[in-house]
């Protein structure tokens, strides 16, 4: 089966979070899919400097329902990987709390609402060897901090199993170094 690794940015309105860019990256680490999303409600937010997303960024991108079947087509009877994707793929809206650029604030995720089979995900996010300490971890400078749900942070894992260090904004790094990290347990995971 086909492996294909998904990770996202998303630019805030009001208090919603929309969709602003997908990647997927196959088990060879290339590119198969990059792109922007047109915003689906007014921003308020671009969250530049986590993301690299401003205005100019999303002028001509497609729409959310164009890259949504774009996206379904490509995932379609994959092995598909990612961090926290049952956030994005298996609901219409999610809700949950959550600290990004220092605020902590009620999020409502609008996601793709695809039906991709469980059996066929693999969520770096909730792995258990990845997990160790359910609540707290040390991030990447040495700092304790709250993971949310006992979930790691992409950026956390990479550094601490990959010793990457993924920069802002590179969605495209947030897609390899999930299929890395799923790489890296493939065996035991099955």
């Amino acid at each position: 089966m086909k492996k294909i690794a998904i990770a996202y940015e998303v630019v805030q309105s009001d208090r919603e979070y929309l969709l602003a860019r997908v990647a997927l990256v196959d088990e060879n680490l290339s590119c198969i899919y990059d792109k922007f999303v047109a915003p689906s409600g007014q921003v308020t937010n671009y969250r530049t400097p986590r993301t690299g997303i401003t205005e100019d960024t999303l002028r001509d991108a497609p729409s959310f329902e164009q890259v949504r079947k774009e996206v379904a087509n490509l995932i379609s009877g994959c092995l598909l990987i990612g961090h926290s994707i049952v956030d994005i793929i298996k609901t219409t809206f999610i809700c949950f709390w959550t600290n990004i650029d220092d605020m902590t604030d009620l999020v409502h995720l609008g996601t793709f609402g695809l039906d991709h089979p469980d059996d066929n995900m693999r969520d770096v996010a909730y792995y258990r060897t990845f997990r160790p300490n359910a609540m707290f971890q040390m991030n990447s400078i040495g700092q304790l901090k709250y993971c949310y749900g006992g979930r790691p942070s992409l950026k956390d894992l990479a550094w601490r199993i990959l010793k990457e260090r993924i920069p802002n904004g590179d969605t495209l790094g947030d897609a390899k170094a999930a299929m890395k990290l799923y790489l890296s347990v493939a065996n035991q995971w099955q």
